[in-house]
């Protein structure tokens, strides 16, 4: 399979759940989520529950694709205000559990250093572990950024690690501000791309 054969649509609403479990096998042995949920027994579902909550407010409030079964980006779109997700304190109880602290801890940490100028946020680029390395996060930031630049509109979104970071320097993203992590955990890199932005390579 190879990258050109995938189509990139538009998630369904009753495609959240799915959605939410790409991101969450993708991103279980990241640093931070090892942070987030320390139990590896529990990480995904956890993960996936979280996600899905988000998931679903991007499906409000921006765009949410899917390339084939193995990729997916969530993109929010900040050039206006958005509001919190509806219920959240509620959901985010029910979903993570005696996790939930933690995933306040995270989403005040993204919200302090979140940036004021409207843009739309990469909240979320996943492709599942056995189908990275194909291409299929580039195909998708291409798609979307060819939307963005012809709008005008700049992208943020944070880097979850330095091999991430190079792979966004590579699609016209820089680095905003300085790196900012969870207690203990590898930091994340705010990068920001102005529309137009020329890809490298």
């Amino acid at each position: 399979m190879t990258t050109v054969e995938i189509e990139i649509r538009h998630a369904r609403r009753d495609e959240a759940a799915e959605v939410a479990d790409v991101i969450a096998h993708a991103f279980s042995s990241m640093d931070q989520t090892r942070w987030l949920v320390p139990d590896a027994s529990a990480r995904r579902a956890v993960l996936a529950g979280d996600f899905q909550i988000l998931v679903e407010h991007a499906m409000e409030h921006g765009t949410v694709y899917r390339a084939g079964e193995q990729a997916v980006a969530v993109w929010v779109d900040r050039t206006k205000d958005v509001p919190e997700p509806a219920d959240y304190e509620r959901r985010l109880a029910e979903a993570c559990g005696e996790y939930a602290e933690r995933f306040v801890t995270l989403d005040e940490l993204f919200e302090a250093h979140h940036p004021a100028d409207p843009h739309q946020h990469l909240a979320m680029l996943a492709v599942r572990p056995e189908a990275q390395g194909m291409g299929l996060g580039a195909v998708l930031l291409r798609h979307h950024h060819a939307i963005l630049d012809e709008a005008g509109v700049d992208a943020y979104l944070e880097a979850s690690d330095p091999a991430n970071r190079k792979l966004y320097l590579r699609h016209g993203y820089a680095d905003l501000g300085e790196p900012f992590a969870l207690p203990g955990a590898e930091p994340f890199f705010p990068m920001w791309r102005p529309a137009g932005a020329t890809a490298a390579g």
